[in-house]
């Protein structure tokens, strides 16, 4: 079996995301952790406000694009994940925010936007 090209790309947006959030004064508390049979992208908190963070990567322009490939099902799975992670976890958080980075590699540039409640738990 091949493997899949797009995973290098991936990763690199997922540690550009990690370092972005981290900038803005988040801490990462997990990296491609799998909580009630999902795979979370990065979980990460800011005093009691707790983020689950979808990141999409892409070559090409087109943050909006990237960030509209988090369709209901995908947002539906991320809940349920964030609800087991949330479960498992000694810390109570008071809030729960939903964010989608995305992360375009043109012509050796990265961009990368970050959509702070890009949905809600009951989207």
């Amino acid at each position: 079996m091949t493997a899949d090209p797009r995973r290098p790309l991936g990763r690199e947006g997922e540690a550009r995301a990690a370092e972005l959030l981290a900038r803005a004064g988040y801490a990462i508390l997990a990296r491609n952790v799998r909580a009630g049979g999902v795979e979370l992208d990065l979980v990460a908190a800011r005093g009691a406000l707790a983020v689950f963070v979808e990141v999409k990567t892409r070559r090409a322009a087109g943050a909006e694009r990237a960030a509209e490939a988090v369709d209901a099902r995908k947002r539906a799975r991320l809940v349920r994940g964030a609800a087991a992670w949330l479960a498992a976890q000694p810390r109570r958080y008071a809030r729960v925010r939903f964010d989608v980075v995305t992360c375009e590699l043109q012509d050796g540039a990265w961009r990368l936007v970050h959509w702070p409640g890009a949905f809600d738990a009951g989207d």
